[in-house]
Order: C-alpha cells, then sequence, then structure tokens
C-alpha cells in the first residue's frame, strides 16, 4: 500500500513533464495508477514520500514572515534550497487548516504566477503550482492573495523532488501556516473601523524620527540631496480617506508623493469641510538625518473628538520616485470608550504607484495606468535600494510617535484613569494657533528639560529657542520659553480602587517666629477619592520647623523670609540665581545690620547646542533697481536648518552692480523767439518765429519739434496805382533782385542761401565725467529758388571735459 500511494505522489509531479526526466530505474511504470481529475489534489495531500530526520535544506518563506494575514493582501511566497542544495521538481498548495482538499472549499486563496518559464499550474489540480520545465533550480517565487474574511487559519505546503528523493512535509520548513487577523469589530471589511463612544476630546502631539540613513541604509544612499518632505495630514472621520493601499493616489497624493509639495493635498483635506477636525503640518527636514542633540525631530499637534477620531499623514523620503512612509486612518479611539495614551509606529516606504523608477534617483516615468497604493518589499526589483535577494523584511526608515497630551469636557471611559492619564491632564489649555509673527526667525525648540519635581509631585520643565532675526524692529519677538507642567519620576502606573488622587502641594505659610525657630506648614487638596468609597490615606498638610533670624540678641537685626529665586542668569548651560531678603527691624543697640541680604548660588540650564549653520540656496538676482543705465541687484538666501542655541555669522545678502541699456535722451530745444515783423509794408502778409536744437535725440529717445512757426498778418490796405506806376515799380524791383544775385552769389555748401558763421562753443555741460559742447550756424538769407530742406540752421556738439571726476 505505502508503494501504491508513493507513486501516486511521482504521478502528480512528473505529470506535466517528460517522464524519463527523472532516472526512477528501480520503478515500474506499469504500476502506476491511471490519471483522474476527481479527488486527485486530496490523493496528492495524502501521499507521503521520503524523509530524513532533521532536514532542513529548503525552505518554503512568506514575505516578511507574518503570523497573520489580511484578508485579500497579496503576498511573495518563495521557495528555495540553501546552497550547494538543489531541486529539479515541486509542488505548492494552500489549503484552510483541517481540510483535505477533497472540495474546491477546501483551498485558500489564489496563486499567481510571476515567471511562466519557472513555474505553472498543475494540469490535474489547478489550485496547486509546479514547476514548468525539469532543471536544476534553487529558488523559485509566485504570488499568493488570501481569501477574503472569515477563512481562518491557512496551511501553505511545498514538496521538494531532488533526483529519486520526495519531501513532502506536514510540519517544518516546507509548512506555512498563517491565521486571519483579529477584525476591529463584527462586519469588519476591508478597512474596519469601530464607530467611536468616547466623550470629549483629546489633544495629541505627532513627533516624527526619521531613521533613512546611510548607515542603516548603506545601498545608493544619495549623500547629496536626501530629505523629507514637509509632512502633512488630519484628523477626521471614517468618511474620509487621505491614502490607503490598494487605492489609487489621489492628484494632492502624488504631488507629494513625487515633488514633495504638500499643497494640493492640504487643499484637498481643507475641502472636506465637517469630516475634518485639524489639519496637521510639519516643516520639511534637509537632511534626512542628523542626531537628536542637533536637531530635534519634527513635531505637529493636532485634535481628535468622537465623530474625527481617526489620523492621517505622511511625506515623502527624496530624491525618490514616488516613496512614501506614513499612517493611514490610526484610530485613537480606545474599545474602553477612552483615548489612547500613546502610539508607537515604526513606518517602512510605500509606492504610490504613479511613478515607474526603482532607485532613488531614477529618471521621472509616469506610471500608465496608475497602480494602486501598495508598500515596497525587498523583492521588488534587484536595482531597488531595499532589495534583498533572502526576501527579508525592510528595515523600518522612519518611527512616528503620537502621545496625548491633555483632553478637554467630561470623559467617559470604562477603565479608570492612570497616573499618565492624570499626568497627561495637568496640560496647559489649548492654545490658539502659533500666533509668532512672521517678522521673527527663531531656533527650533531645545529638548525638553528634567522635571523640577523628585518625587511623585507637580513641577515644570523648560525648554527654549534663540531669536535668530528680527526683521521687523518695531514688532516685538515673544515666547523665547516655553514652560509645562510635569509630575516627578516617583510615580508608580499601579493604580487600584483604593488610590486616590491629590493637587499638588500650595506654597508653605510664613514662619510663625520672626527670630529664632518656629513652624510653618502647607496644604493640598484631594483631586479624586477613591472608587471604593474608602478614605483617603494620603496626608492632606505637611508642617516643618523653620528659622529666621538665628541670632536674637540686641545687636541683631531682623530679617524677612527669603523671596523665591530669580530666573537663571543663562538661557543654557551653567548661570547664576539669587533670591534677596530685607531688614525687618534693625539692631535695638543702634548697631549698623550685618547680615546678607542677598544670596547666589549656581543653577544649571538645559545643555548649550553649537552647530554650523544650514543654509538654503541663493535665491535668484532681483531686478536691476533702474530700467535703463547702471544700478543694483540683490539676493538672499534664508537659515534652512535651525542653529540651536548658536550664532551665524554666515552673510544673508549679496549685491551687485548691473548694467542695462543706455537710457534714452530726448531732444531738447531751446524757448521760441519773439515774433518777427511783417514781411509786407501793406496788405497780407506773415510773421515767423523760430527756436534752436539744443540737444539731438539718442538711444531712441523722443525726436525733434517743429523750430519754425508762421502765421498771417495783415498791416494796411496797398493805395492802387496807374498802370504804368505799377509797371515802373516792378521793372526796378527785377532789376534790383538781378543785381542782388550778381553781388552775393551762393554758399557753395548751401546752395540756396547764405549762412551766417558758426557760433562759438557753448560752456560744457559738466565739469568732469564727460559733458557736451554746442555751436550753431544760423541761415542769414534763403533765396526765392531755395528749398527750405536744404536751406535751414545748422549745430554741432562734441564731448568735453572727459576725464574721470
Amino acid at each position: 500500500m505505502g508503494l501504491h500511494l508513493h507513486i501516486l505522489l511521482l504521478q502528480c509531479l512528473i505529470s506535466t513533464f517528460v517522464l524519463n526526466a527523472f532516472a526512477f530505474s528501480d520503478e515500474t511504470v506499469d504500476k502506476l495508477l491511471p490519471v483522474k481529475s476527481d479527488g486527485y489534489c486530496s490523493r496528492i495531500l495524502r501521499a507521503q514520500g521520503t524523509r530524513r530526520e532533521g532536514f532542513n535544506e529548503f525552505r518554503l518563506r512568506v514575505e516578511g514572515d507574518p503570523e497573520l494575514y489580511s484578508p485579500g493582501t497579496t503576498y511573495r511566497v518563495t521557495l528555495y534550497a540553501s546552497s550547494p542544495s538543489y531541486f529539479r521538481g515541486f509542488t505548492l498548495i494552500a489549503l484552510k487548516e483541517g481540510k483535505e482538499g477533497d472540495n474546491d472549499e477546501d483551498y485558500a486563496g489564489n496563486f499567481e504566477i510571476i515567471d511562466e518559464e519557472d513555474t505553472q499550474f498543475m494540469t490535474n489540480c489547478p489550485p496547486a503550482v509546479t514547476e514548468s520545465t525539469p532543471r536544476r533550480r534553487t529558488r523559485i517565487q509566485v504570488f499568493w492573495t488570501a481569501p477574503p474574511s472569515g477563512a481562518g487559519c491557512v496551511i501553505l505546503k511545498a514538496s521538494i523532488v531532488q533526483k529519486r528523493i520526495i519531501y513532502f512535509q506536514d510540519e517544518g520548513s516546507l509548512t506555512k501556516r498563517m491565521c486571519e487577523k483579529e477584525p476591529l469589530s463584527e462586519g469588519a471589511t476591508e478597512r474596519p473601523i469601530i464607530d467611536c463612544c468616547a466623550c470629549g476630546t483629546a489633544k495629541y502631539r505627532m513627533t516624527f524620527y526619521g531613521n533613512w540613513s546611510e548607515k542603516v541604509h548603506p545601498k545608493d544612499y544619495p549623500r547629496r540631496a536626501n530629505h523629507w518632505s514637509a509632512i502633512i495630514g488630519a484628523s477626521h472621520s471614517k468618511d474620509y480617506v487621505l491614502w490607503e493601499y490598494g487605492d489609487y493616489a489621489s492628484e494632492g497624493v502624488k504631488q507629494v508623493a513625487e515633488f514633495g509639495s504638500p499643497v494640493k493635498m492640504e487643499e484637498e483635506i481643507r475641502q472636506k469641510g465637517d469630516d475634518v477636525l485639524t489639519v496637521i503640518k510639519a516643516k520639511a527636514q534637509w537632511p534626512a538625518w542628523q542626531p537628536l542633540n542637533v536637531r530635534s525631530a519634527p513635531s505637529a499637534e493636532f485634535s481628535v473628538d468622537r465623530t474625527r477620531h481617526l489620523m492621517s499623514f505622511f511625506t515623502m523620503l527624496g530624491p525618490s520616485p514616488d516613496w512614501n512612509v506614513g499612517l493611514s486612518a490610526e484610530d485613537l479611539c480606545t474599545k474602553e470608550c477612552g483615548w489612547a495614551q500613546k502610539v508607537v509606529q515604526d513606518l517602512i516606504p510605500w509606492d504610490a504607484g504613479t511613478d515607474n523608477g526603482v532607485t532613488y534617483e531614477s529618471p521621472n516615468k509616469a506610471t500608465i495606468p496608475p497602480e494602486k497604493i501598495r508598500p515596497l518589499t525587498s523583492l521588488d526589483h534587484p536595482q531597488s535600494p531595499f532589495y534583498d535577494p533572502e526576501g527579508g523584511p525592510i528595515t523600518a526608515v522612519a518611527r512616528v510617535v503620537i502621545e496625548r497630551i491633555a483632553r478637554k469636557g467630561e470623559q467617559c471611559n470604562i477603565v479608570p484613569d492612570t497616573v499618565d492619564d492624570i499626568v497627561a491632564d495637568l496640560a496647559q489649555e489649548d492654545k490658539d494657533e502659533d500666533d509668532t509673527p512672521e517678522t521673527c526667525i527663531y531656533s527650533n525648540w531645545s529638548p525638553w528639560s528634567a522635571c523640577s519635581s523628585s518625587t511623585c509631585d507637580k513641577g515644570k520643565r523648560m525648554r527654549q529657542r534663540m531669536l535668530k532675526a528680527q526683521l521687523d524692529l518695531s514688532v516685538p519677538c515673544p515666547h523665547t520659553q516655553d514652560f509645562e507642567p510635569c509630575m516627578g519620576p516617583g510615580c508608580s502606573d499601579e493604580v487600584d480602587a483604593s488610590t486616590c488622587m491629590v493637587s499638588e502641594w500650595i506654597t508653605w505659610s510664613p514662619c510663625s517666629v520672626s527670630c529664632g525657630m518656629g513652624m510653618r506648614s502647607r496644604e493640598r487638596y484631594v483631586k479624586q477619592f477613591p472608587e471604593d468609597g474608602s478614605i483617603c490615606q494620603l496626608p492632606t498638610e505637611e508642617n516643618e520647623k523653620c528659622i529666621v533670624n538665628e541670632d536674637c540678641s540686641p545687636s541683631s537685626c531682623l530679617m524677612t523670609e527669603w523671596a523665591e529665586w530669580e530666573d537663571c542668569s543663562a538661557t543654557c548651560g551653567m548661570g547664576m540665581k539669587k533670591r534677596q531678603r530685607m531688614v525687618k527691624m534693625p539692631p535695638s543697640d543702634g548697631t549698623m545690620c550685618k547680615t546678607d541680604l542677598t544670596d547666589v548660588e549656581k543653577c544649571m540650564m538645559p545643555e548649550c547646542h553649537t552647530i554650523p549653520c544650514l543654509l538654503s540656496p541663493w535665491s535668484e538676482w532681483s531686478d536691476c533697481s533702474v530700467t535703463c543705465g547702471k544700478g543694483m541687484r540683490t539676493r538672499q538666501r534664508m537659515l534652512k536648518s535651525p542653529v540651536e542655541l548658536g550664532e551665524c555669522n554666515e552673510e544673508l545678502e549679496q549685491v551687485e552692480k548691473c548694467m542695462l541699456p543706455e537710457c534714452p535722451t530726448d531732444c531738447m530745444v531751446s524757448e521760441w523767439s519773439e515774433w518777427s515783423e511783417c514781411n509786407k509794408s501793406c496788405g497780407k502778409g506773415h510773421v515767423i518765429r523760430t527756436r534752436m536744437i539744443k540737444l539731438e535725440p539718442q538711444f531712441g529717445g523722443e525726436p525733434c519739434p517743429e523750430t519754425v512757426q508762421r502765421k498771417k498778418c495783415k498791416i494796411r490796405k496797398c493805395n492802387r496805382g496807374s498802370s504804368d506806376e505799377k509797371r515802373r515799380r516792378k521793372e526796378a524791383h527785377e532789376k534790383r533782385r538781378s543785381k542782388q544775385t550778381r553781388e552775393e552769389p551762393q554758399d557753395e555748401q548751401h546752395p540756396g542761401c547764405k549762412m551766417r558763421p558758426w557760433t562759438v562753443w557753448t560752456d560744457c555741460t559738466k565739469f568732469c565725467g564727460g559733458g557736451i559742447q554746442e555751436r550753431f550756424m544760423m541761415v542769414k538769407r534763403r533765396f526765392r529758388n531755395a528749398q527750405f530742406t536744404s536751406c535751414k540752421d545748422k549745430k554741432e556738439i562734441r564731448a568735453c571735459n572727459v576725464n574721470p571726476c
């Protein structure tokens, strides 16, 4: 019977390739049973092959080694042999726990072929995967999609054929058992979110710790431009999804994932109206990683309430194609109707599905059509910086810590408050949005100091920041120190029903005597009585001895008690503080009071941090300060990364000269001359007036206007004579003109007119640096046959005083 089952298994393994691929010389082929499709898988599963004790050369592995699976999620399944082992054939199948494989309903999930040259579905058992060709191999990979919710635990089984030995294990390295993740509520969907039953509101602080560095992720790490983009997110209701695995990226998600720009994402968030309670924002980080004593981790505060109790955020790691980290729909409401005290999550990168790049600095190549958002894996691509041939989990690139810092309104949590809850409620009332003026440039806050209380008592802790620049001196820059309440380290987390909560101690009363030893007291009150109705055992009053003016002799002076200590003289490191008291009554014997009135002691503030200042690149040069000629232009840069408690002496602005084309010079003319006399002694005539061109237009300036104007004139009517008299006058006039023409020949250089000689040069317009001089030649007489365009006033210009000033 054992041989019969053994042959059944061999028939399964070799049904998809030629029978002589294996050398089974000691097996008789005619004993093999005929192939049947009905129930064939179940017979394979019940068959057993040869085993070795402690054999572990072969291993079946699910990516990430999960103990639980998420319904509908796809996993990469790898079957591999440790060197120098290998295998020729294999079978891979997935069953619901406790099922035999007799029915289709017994199989869990679906396999998906990655490489058709390596793997194929088994002909006689379609749910199973086997080899495509008989050859030596050390590894095969397939995808397996988990079944829908309600399938329970699943068993992945593999068999191996190596020469004549068949390994088919129900336990050990060739079997993987995974169970379904427990849903958050009944009827859970792919995104199970419970309705929140908490009361009031809660305020949280989210702190982002980047761990993406060359030391942790050395492969192809981008040394020059590594950074985290600005963080963007929101506290929101279950009706709104910023991003989630298996969904497509919105335009806002794409803008962050590819370019690190949160503008569109913030616009999308704010458009959701009442579905969003708080928009979460934090600054970008350049470079991506620095020690916490150099740069504090970015953080943001947000609030949640009963309807908007989910929190989502993400940030791009750059440079990258479209890789991000973040949380999606993190529920801060607990099943006990309270608000979660603290959430800590390690983050691995995910792909937005909008760019095909596989390395940090791959060229942009859009994914068409877009793919769904998915987590990156160590087996995505051999060139990926996260690639691991063993398929191990990716080392986290960041961690996010979400801490509750306050609650408001009546609370209805079922479980009584712990000490942590009480401490959180000691925080200050919610503050308005940061009202720091935009003209004040600060460093980042320093880390919080230790709590001033060393016992289970309320104290204070402090943080501070430096004012780096005050752009407007008329606007004050406040808030360089920040204080918040804290509880000392002596508090216990163990709170039972008989525990009562008390307030902090009220200030000590004055000493009962003014000289010598007396008593003083202080009180506190009960904030919460024990749940079991018992009496609070904690003391609410304390008394202690006090000494004032130890010397009560007549020569001693009576002093007041010491005042409170003043603030430390240093904002960081070692400083001094002092307190004072006054003389209440001088010595009765009339001598001088010799008691100290001031007490001084050292004080230690948080450690001072000094690092080189990190600056943004220079901006583009501004436009020239003039539109023509010589001017000035500037460029600026900003303190990009905070300088903790230190000074930055690098220049933040540069100025240089700029030269544009010469400015246009318009034509300049003199004032009009007086009108001339009428050119006729009787009858109709005309008068003229002129003006001179003082400067010709240059470099495209306005052209010169007219320089001669003419208008009509009329003196008196001319007396009419006889025709003989007119004729005589005309002949005499022509005779005179002919004589003038003979006596006054025309100027060869100025045909048709007689010119006056050149005037002297005018004074130079400048004493140094280059000016101009002018001289003029005026028309003395224009003959009747002369054209106006060829006979007009002339002007010459020359440079003068060109020596530098």
